[in-house]
C-alpha cells in the first residue's frame, strides 16, 4: 500500500512515523507547502502529545508542494488527508475524483453538507473513504468498547467522557469556524464519534458553556436518546491556563460494572490518574491488560485496520463516514444549543 500523505503538521508527522510500523504500507510521497518540510526539517512541529519534530530523512519519498501534482503520481494507492479540517472535503473530492482511496484525518469535514459531498464522491468513483477517529483504538477505549460488546456486563446504562486541553495557542486558526472550527469540532469530536458508536445517535441534548468569538471554548452537555433509562454527559473544551495541557477520561455504567478511567498532561508530564479500572457487581476493583498505554499504538492500530480495509474492501465500522458525519453533527448541535440556551431536537 503505497500512500501519499497531504499536509505535513503534528498529525501529518505522526501518521509518517506510523506508516514505517505498519507492515505492507509505504509513504510513498508527501505533499506539503512549506519549503523547509519538503527538505525533511520538521523541527517547527508540535502536539499536546507524542514526540516532537525532528530532522527526518525522506530519502525515497517524492515531495510535491501542490496536491495535483502528488494525485498525479500513478505509483499513489491512497491519499491520507491532515490538513486543517477546512480543506478536508474539497481535497477529499478530488483525490477520489483521481481514482485514490481516501484516509482522512477527523474531523471528517467542518459541516453536515460536505460530508455528503465526500460520500456521494466516494460512491461515485467506486473508491474507499475512511475517516481517522483513532480514540476507539486507544488501549482503555478499545477495552471498554471491547468489554461492553461482549456482554459480561449487561447492558450500557450511560456514561460520562471529559477532553479538556490548555489554550493551543501555537494554532493561529485553532478558534476560526471555516478553518479548525475550535475544540468542538478538533477536541470533543472524540467524544462526539466514542458517544454516537456506544449508545447510537442521540434524539436530543441539552448544553450550556462560553463563547470565544464564534466557537464555543468550553461546555458541558447532557444527551437524550430514544431510550429514557440512559444518562449520558461530556465535558469538553479550552482552559485558559497552561499547567495542564491535556486531560482526558471517562465512567461508563454497565448492569453489572462501572468502567473508569482518567489520563492527564501535568506539567508537560503524562500523569495516569486512573488506569482503566472495572468496579464490578461482586465489590472487586479491577485493571484489565491493555498494554502500555502508548497513544503512537493506537494510531499504528488504527492505520492498520486502513491497511485491512483497503485489501478487503470492507472497512472496519470504526472508520465509517457514517459515524463521522454523525458525530460532525452532534457537534453543530451541542453549539447550537450552547448559542441559544435551548435543548435542541436532533430525530
Amino acid at each position: 500500500m503505497k500512500v501519499g500523505i497531504v499536509g505535513i503538521g503534528f498529525m501529518g508527522m505522526i501518521h509518517y512515523l506510523t506508516y514505517q510500523k505498519v507492515r505492507g504500507a509505504q509513504v510513498a510521497a508527501i505533499c506539503e507547502t512549506i519549503p523547509k518540510r519538503l527538505r525533511g526539517d520538521w523541527r517547527d512541529i508540535k502536539g499536546n502529545f507524542g514526540p516532537q519534530g525532528t530532522m527526518m530523512d525522506l530519502s525515497g519519498v517524492s515531495t510535491y508542494d501542490n496536491v495535483d501534482a502528488l494525485l498525479a503520481d500513478e505509483s499513489i494507492d491512497v491519499v491520507d488527508i491532515t490538513l486543517p479540517p477546512g480543506l478536508h472535503a474539497p481535497i477529499a473530492v478530488k483525490a477520489l475524483q483521481a481514482g485514490k482511496h481516501v484516509f482522512c484525518e477527523k474531523p471528517m469535514s467542518l459541516t453536515e453538507r460536505d460530508c455528503k459531498k465526500m460520500v456521494a464522491a466516494a460512491e461515485k468513483s467506486g473508491r474507499l473513504l475512511m475517516i481517522g477517529h483513532v480514540l476507539p483504538f486507544f488501549p482503555e477505549y478499545a477495552k471498554a468498547y471491547e468489554l461492553i460488546q461482549s456482554g459480561k456486563y449487561g447492558q450500557l446504562l450511560g456514561g460520562s467522557f471529559k477532553r479538556v486541553i490548555s489554550d493551543p495557542a501555537w494554532l493561529p486558526d485553532y478558534y476560526k469556524p471555516d478553518r479548525v472550527g475550535g475544540p468542538m469540532l478538533d477536541l470533543h469530536i472524540h467524544d462526539a464519534h466514542y458517544i454516537r458508536l456506544l449508545f447510537g445517535m442521540p434524539t436530543g441534548l441539552t448544553s450550556q458553556g462560553r463563547m470565544r468569538g464564534d466557537v464555543v471554548e468550553y461546555w458541558n452537555s447532557l444527551f437524550r436518546f430514544s431510550n429514557e433509562e440512559l444518562s449520558v454527559s461530556a465535558t469538553s473544551g479550552v482552559i485558559r491556563q497552561q499547567g495542564r495541557s491535556f486531560t482526558h477520561g471517562f465512567e461508563i455504567h454497565l448492569e453489572k460494572a462501572t468502567l473508569a478511567y482518567e489520563f492527564a498532561v501535568i506539567g508537560d508530564q503524562p500523569t495516569l490518574m486512573l488506569p482503566l479500572t472495572v468496579f464490578d457487581d461482586k465489590g472487586k476493583a479491577t485493571n484489565p491488560k491493555i498494554g502500555d498505554g502508548d497513544p503512537l499504538n493506537a494510531f499504528e492500530a488504527e492505520l492498520k485496520a486502513v491497511k485491512a480495509g483497503l485489501a478487503s474492501g470492507n472497512p472496519s465500522p470504526i472508520l465509517s463516514c457514517d459515524l463521522a458525519r454523525d458525530a460532525i453533527t452532534l457537534c453543530h448541535k451541542q453549539t447550537r444549543a450552547v448559542q441559544t440556551g435551548r435543548p435542541v431536537r436532533i430525530l
